[in-house]
């Protein structure tokens, strides 16, 4: 940041800035599945205008401003017909190459996570309905005679988010059907080579972040999309004897790096964003980071753990 040097609250709030309290009023249009009362994403009006909006959606433009999905069922298939018409105007979406974050391309499904029935829509979708999303993220680290070290991998260049940005050790979008746990066996496997049975048994899930940014200048696609997020965080201590290597083509190489190269290597805005914040979550619970370092703690621990304005669960 222009002026001065970059903060560990810096990091965290480039990720979770969206304004506190703000809703869809004046700004967003809500977006709503049948038989709910309640919003499950917000959409930018320049999304809503260009949006090639099919007759199984309604849209309101007077306030309070919504798009609502359908169902000529009657609630006899609910759910099926919410999946058709997300999957059909996201299909035009790509084949009229309509939204850059889109990539030209489908991607894997994300369920709607407080929807009442199973519902989805593709992932690289998911920020132009303004859904939140889900990911998992593993930190895998060794306790060594000169300390904690941890695997930070290089992202790939070639990456649509991001690329050549330091990561944590694995990470992914947690698909539809598909529990947090078994994102991070696959990903481990497919990023790092790290074996299902290794990680399956010394795996150990330690909570969730929640936040909520907007899209911004170092955002390669459309800007001001909402962008709710749930991360579930994962820890994996090695042995000094397990390298983690490659095997896609997501990363380009390893790092084993102790914690003050890590610290310093965020404080120079080298990570993925979301990344980053992860991984300031992970120095605070290992008490590197503390309320006696760190005058911005409370605050910091805030914007991790942000009260989402949608649900996550069905209600």
């Amino acid at each position: 940041m222009s002026g001065r040097k970059t903060t560990y609250l810096d990091l965290v709030r480039a990720v979770d800035n969206f304004p506190q309290g703000g809703d869809s009023k004046g700004t967003y249009y809500g977006l709503y599945l049948p038989y709910d009362d309640t919003p499950h994403g917000y959409m930018l009006p320049e999304t809503v205008m260009k949006m090639p909006w099919t007759q199984d959606f309604r849209v309101q433009h007077e306030h309070p401003r919504r798009v609502t999905v359908l169902d000529p069922s009657g609630g006899g298939d609910t759910a099926a017909l919410v999946n058709r018409a997300f999957e059909k105007v996201v299909s035009i979406c790509i084949d009229d190459n309509l939204f850059h974050v889109l990539d030209g391309k489908h991607s894997e499904s994300f369920a709607i996570l407080g929807a009442n029935y199973p519902v989805h829509v593709e992932r690289f979708a998911s920020s132009l309905f303004g859904v939140t999303a889900c990911g998992a993220h593993l930190v895998a680290y060794m306790e060594t005679d000169e300390g904690l070290k941890l695997w930070i991998p290089r992202r790939a260049a070639h990456l649509y988010t991001s690329p050549g940005l330091l990561d944590t050790t694995v990470a992914g979008g947690v698909k539809a059907g598909v529990s947090p746990l078994q994102t991070i066996i696959n990903e481990a496997n497919e990023e790092a080579s790290l074996p299902e049975d290794l990680v399956r048994k010394h795996v150990c899930a330690r909570g969730v972040i929640t936040i909520m940014g907007i899209t911004g200048p170092d955002f390669p696609g459309e800007q001001g999309l909402c962008m709710p997020d749930v991360i579930y965080v994962y820890d994996l201590e090695l042995p000094e004897t397990i390298i983690p290597k490659p095997q896609d083509d997501e990363v380009e190489e390893f790092y084993c790096m102790n914690v003050e190269e890590v610290q310093r290597a965020l404080l120079q805005n080298e990570f993925k964003p979301d990344s980053a914040a992860v991984l300031v979550e992970f120095l605070m619970r290992h008490g590197i980071i503390t309320p006696e370092s760190e005058p911005d703690y409370v605050e910091i621990s805030m914007h991790l753990h942000r009260r989402l304005p949608f649900r996550v669960a069905p209600g």
